[in-house]
């Protein structure tokens, strides 16, 4: 008990710093794998901690604290840098300063976070067992993913964890509430490129032409019934056509009409199924309306899979660090994680930390212009990642 009231302690005293570090990264985005001011920040802060780390997947950042008896415990604790493509509509001191990009998704506040545990796993490294890694990582708003490389660059290598965490924040849940999910908890991504092409022509004799807005139309009908009729009502699935770009006047058929979107699964064995349904229908049905059809599936981020019994036992632990009556089941998510590569190779648990605080208005969800968290979540992460951190295990 006394290493949870050293944290809670720390995590207390050090709030104030660390909401002023999280200002500073809100201010100062970075697009994915394009993190290299951030990456520079985090070792700087490393630096002066007295943490060793190593640089790794060009802007990650890769530390180690070692407590006592290192080789007898390896957890490591992840937390991903890059922002988003969004101007930020917030008017707040620390609003963005790099125009038309904002952390929008919390990775500022989850940056922050890994920063303070740090801070503090490393002042009380005599009062616990085993060694920590921490994974800052890039790239996880955009494929192949940062985590790809993070682990190709042997993050979860020498020493091998026994298990990763990672939280994000959650604009649904109150501030000083967490909430965990055994097993499943959030879908694949997979990204969908179309380029429909034909011959165009004037929009008054439409039968000179193919027609390629009507095609992309039908196309885009036609996709939903994948879904509907061929997976399994039981097993959630999103398909989402979220751009169309063809066209630049009233009177003219476009020889080319672009499509982009996503498609999202429960399932893996009916993620790469609907693969191959959506190719067969797009194919046949552009050609069979006189088109031609470039088409690529990007494939993304698998499904993130909490580990049962790693999950079972840091959502105890979280339970005696915030009060049981503070921490819930969250739920499942159509959204994706590539933390989702972590839990292929190690036990891994993703949980979520709760920003929300109606009175202040702060209400909107991740990857809106409006977004922001309650900042006293701010020492409940810190709190519960280092002592998440210095207890968890298998």
């Amino acid at each position: 008990m006394e290493l949870k009231k050293n944290i809670q302690e720390k995590a207390k005293s050090y709030s104030e710093k660390f909401i002023q570090i999280r200002r500073h990264l809100h201010a100062h985005p970075e697009l994915s794998y394009q993190e290299f001011e951030t990456s520079k920040f985090v070792q700087k802060q490393l630096q002066d901690m007295g943490i060793a780390f190593d640089i790794i997947a060009t802007t990650g950042v890769l530390g180690i604290i070692k407590g006592k008896n290192p080789d007898s415990r390896v957890i490591a604790l992840r937390a991903d840098m890059d922002a988003l493509q969004i101007t930020e509509e917030n008017q707040v001191s620390y609003c963005s300063q790099n125009v038309g990009v904002m952390h929008a998704c919390g990775h500022d506040v989850h940056t922050t976070l890994l920063l303070g545990a740090a801070q503090i796993l490393h002042e009380l490294r005599g009062e616990w067992e085993g060694t920590i890694k921490l994974l800052f990582q890039p790239g996880e708003e955009k494929n192949p993913g940062g985590a790809s490389f993070m682990i190709r660059g042997g993050a979860l290598e020498n020493p091998k964890p026994a298990g990763i965490i990672a939280l994000h924040v959650h604009p649904g849940l109150d501030f000083g509430k967490l909430s965990f999910r055994k097993g499943r908890v959030m879908a694949s991504a997979d990204e969908i490129y179309m380029t429909i092409k034909g011959k165009g022509g004037h929009a008054a004799a439409p039968q000179l032409t193919a027609d390629t807005i009507l095609i992309a139309s039908q196309l885009i009908v036609s996709l939903q019934q994948i879904i509907s009729r061929n997976n399994n009502p039981l097993s959630p699935s999103v398909l989402s056509i979220c751009s169309i770009q063809g066209g630049h006047t009233t009177n003219v058929i476009p020889t080319e009409v672009k499509l982009k979107g996503t498609f999202r699964a429960m399932d893996e064995v009916w993620r790469y199924k609907a693969h191959e349904l959506i190719r067969k229908q797009a194919y046949g049905i552009v050609e069979s309306m006189g088109g031609e059809l470039d088409l690529l599936i990007d494939v993304g981020y698998p499904t993130v899979d909490n580990d049962p019994v790693f999950t079972e036992n840091n959502w105890q632990l979280a339970n005696n660090f915030m009060g049981k009556e503070n921490v819930q089941e969250t739920e499942v998510r159509m959204g994706a994680e590539d933390f989702g590569y972590y839990t292929q190779q190690i036990p891994g648990c993703f949980f979520r930390l709760g920003v929300r605080n109606e009175e202040k208005g702060i209400i909107h969800n991740v990857h809106t212009p409006q977004f922001d968290i309650d900042e006293r979540a701010i020492e409940t992460g810190i709190g519960i990642m280092a002592w998440l951190g210095a207890q968890s295990g298998l």
